[in-house]
């Protein structure tokens, strides 16, 4: 039995004895939530338990799903890109293991960051 999971009753009857079944959510999911929920706010390579339980029987079904790949089809293009670009990043920080690479790398970072304002600045004297 999960203990921090979702118990939700579902449209579905116990196949066993017909009576009401109940829908559990976990590991780790406040009470209110739902399946769809639960599916959706998950993260690529997160596992999501699903128990479904007949309460009058006893029969139960256990589920592990876990989430291979994340694809959005629609939203903000901006914010669809940011995030696929901050994902390669992440990736490809990780596979470093040089500590001076990443210092050298976490520097330039920075140093991008610093001009950026100033880059933005002088845009709006030229075109003024």
């Amino acid at each position: 039995m999960l203990m921090t999971a979702a118990r939700i009753l579902s449209d579905m009857d116990c196949p066993a004895c017909g009576g009401p079944v109940t829908l559990e959510v976990g590991p780790d999911r406040p009470p209110s939530t739902s399946l769809s929920d639960a599916v959706l706010d998950a993260a690529e390579d997160e596992r999501l338990d699903v128990v479904r339980t007949c309460w009058d029987c006893g029969w139960q079904e256990e589920r592990r799903l876990r989430v291979e790949a994340i694809e959005t089809t629609a939203g903000d293009a901006d914010a669809i890109e940011r995030a696929r670009l901050l994902e390669e990043i992440t990736d490809e920080l990780e596979a470093i293991e040089a500590l001076g690479t990443l210092e050298d790398t976490l520097a330039e970072v920075r140093r991008q960051r610093r001009l950026e304002p100033a880059a933005e600045e002088t845009n709006e004297d030229v075109t003024e």
